[in-house]
């Protein structure tokens, strides 16, 4: 099917402080567009801060999609992000979409397709994680290849993420994972316009409004998210405990770590992710456009 001109999208990637929120308010005002939530941790209600959410005075004037409406309960898979994207773009007519995040595999969705894996639980994550556990990568690939052939084809290494991800879907569905990405769903922006663009700050830039921005998020309530997070006695495996600065501050909080070394661990883990990110985008937008902001 051939792009329609009167369906435009805009995308905005790039990692964690880049900057991506304001240049999305900025282009969803001049274009009189809708913004909707590219992020898988920005989904989650409690914990506004931590996540980076934009703001109450940001959004004013400008729809947004997808932000803080899971409650951290929830294990919100991509696929069920797929669906709530999908709802979105059929809901906003003809009116510009502006998807800004850091989430590749959302972007994928978007543009590529996706394969709709069904949610695994806990306990059977944590079953394959025990078969897996103390095998060199000889010993891996022979217990994947016995339990699921058709994936263990498809691995070019049988390291444990992949190995245990495989493992976990087929004790959950007990269908191999192979199933479900041969069934791949289309791309949900295929008959649109879309303009891609990924945000590449200088890397030392990038490091200081790590810094500066965890800071301020600390003095400006990230410890009071957490203690209303911990209020709700939550599964610690859940998406939204481990969001970085959640672990750092509960540490904190039960007298494991002073505030200063709190504040400097969460900023590591998020320059940290930032890299993992980067890494992602050069893998796979490497002809998206990218800006240095």
């Amino acid at each position: 099917m051939g792009k329609s001109p009167e369906k435009r999208a805009v995308l905005i990637a790039g990692p964690t402080a880049s900057g991506k929120s304001a240049l999305a308010v900025e282009i969803a005002r001049a274009q009189g567009g809708v913004i909707v939530n590219t992020d898988a941790l920005q989904v989650y209600d409690v914990l506004r801060l931590l996540t980076a959410r934009p703001s109450e005075i940001e959004m004013v004037g400008i729809p947004h999609r997808l932000y803080g409406s899971v409650h951290p309960s929830v294990r919100f898979s991509t696929g069920e992000w797929a669906r709530a994207a999908e709802a979105v773009i059929a809901g906003e007519g003809n009116r510009p979409l502006i998807f800004v995040g850091g989430t590749g595999l959302y972007f994928d969705v978007l543009t590529t397709g996706f394969a709709d894996v069904p949610e695994v639980p806990p306990e059977a994550v944590a079953a394959a994680e025990a078969e897996v556990a103390g095998l060199d990568r000889e010993a891996r690939g022979r217990l994947i290849a016995a339990r699921d052939p058709l994936i263990a084809a498809r691995l070019k290494a049988p390291d444990p993420q992949r190995v245990i991800r495989a493992l976990a879907v087929l004790n959950a569905t007990g269908r191999s994972l192979a199933a479900f990405q041969d069934a791949t769903h289309s791309p949900l922006l295929e008959n649109f316009a879309v303009e891609r663009m990924v945000l590449n700050p200088d890397r030392e830039v990038l490091r200081q409004r790590i810094a500066r921005r965890f800071e301020a998020m600390f003095a400006s309530g990230a410890v009071e998210e957490v203690e209303a997070l911990l209020a709700l006695d939550l599964d610690p495996s859940l998406p939204a405990m481990k969001a970085i600065g959640v672990p750092e501050i509960t540490a904190m909080l039960r007298g494991e770590l002073e505030e200063g070394d709190a504040i400097e661990r969460a900023v590591i883990a998020t320059r940290q992710y930032a890299k993992r990110q980067r890494t992602w985008f050069r893998n796979r937008m490497a002809d998206w456009n990218w800006i240095v902001p």
